[in-house]
């Protein structure tokens, strides 16, 4: 007995009748959609305004003097920030050679290391210095280094922005590290090599984009600070680098001995610079602390550009 079934048509259409409550969903969708978008923009409307502000007020007393020349006597109109230029380059400079390396090595171990006591002190001891205020640190540079030395220097400041630094520089890097992948590690040291060579040319390539954003991050973060440099750096109106570098070289002094100029005897920067033109009561001098501001967030701004350029023109090359 043959028995067939019979052959559904293909014309036969069905539709997916939505539920009751689908075009309430749609609804409160969009909603929550505009409410996300109102409150980002309240979010985003005080940098706006900041950056606006700052810019109109400081912007129309910048001028190319203002880059190339030094403070005059208050009073005068005219003159620059040269010395506070050059001391914030050289306090950068400094923080970063003293926090970069052993940030770096310490979130190594922190990373491979998690549950040793000495990985859990040093993951506390970041969670703990990120949290101390920055005039504390500049407290504790005061009485560690220039009371002793008996005078202030780039240097007591250097060091004091490297301990600011060092949280940022610690924790970015060994969460990057942690992204990287353990069988990339486990291959590298299957096949022989040592641990500090799996480190260095394998884990520390893998995790370079992300690592170098928190370098500069960390270099934002020193270049801003105001208050650990009034009791390290102090300020210095009279200092040209420019000049102690020609003298030292007429002189025919040593690399070593022109750079310890330079570093032991106090220095301006733009942040200290900032601060002491905005107390005093000359209007040249108030301006002038404008246009420093201006400075000083265009500075902070290219070091944030800056990462972004060279982690994308990376990942490309990386991705071919």
């Amino acid at each position: 007995m043959n028995t067939t079934l019979p052959i559904s048509s293909t014309s036969t259409r069905y539709f997916i009748r939505p539920h009751s409550n689908y075009n309430r969903r749609i609804r409160s969708n969009i909603f929550m959609l505009v409410l996300m978008g109102l409150f980002t923009l309240i979010a985003i409307i005080p940098l706006i305004w900041i950056i606006g502000y700052v810019l109109i007020k400081g912007g129309q007393y910048i001028n190319l003097a203002f880059f190339t020349q030094m403070p005059l006597p208050m009073g005068m109109p005219g003159g620059g920030v040269l010395n506070a230029i050059e001391g914030t380059v050289i306090l950068t400079l400094l923080s970063g050679l003293f926090s970069i390396p052993p940030g770096l090595l310490a979130a190594f171990y922190a990373a491979y290391h998690p549950n040793t006591p000495l990985g859990i002190a040093v993951r506390f001891g970041t969670d703990v210095l990120s949290g101390v205020p920055s005039i504390v640190i500049g407290i504790f540079g005061y009485a560690l280094i220039v009371k002793p030395e008996g005078h202030y220097s780039a240097l007591a400041g250097g060091i004091v922005l490297a301990i600011i630094m060092l949280p940022i520089i610690i924790r970015t890097t060994e969460e990057m590290i942690k992204l990287v992948p353990n069988t990339l590690r486990e291959g590298s040291l299957a096949l022989g090599a040592p641990e500090w060579k799996t480190a260095l040319k394998v884990t520390l390539p893998a995790a370079l984009n992300g690592i170098i954003t928190g370098f500069m991050l960390g270099l934002a973060r020193a270049s801003g600070e105001t208050a650990p440099l009034l009791f390290t750096a102090l300020g210095n109106d009279r200092f040209e680098a420019g000049r102690i570098i020609q003298g030292g070289i007429s002189g025919h002094r040593s690399l070593f001995a022109i750079i310890g100029s330079l570093i032991n005897q106090p220095v301006d920067s733009l942040p200290l610079t900032l601060y002491k033109y905005t107390q005093q009561p000359s209007p040249e001098r108030v301006n002038q602390a404008w246009a420093v501001a201006v400075v000083l967030m265009g500075l902070v701004l290219l070091i944030n550009i800056a990462a972004r350029i060279w982690v994308y023109s990376r990942t490309s090359r990386t991705r071919g």
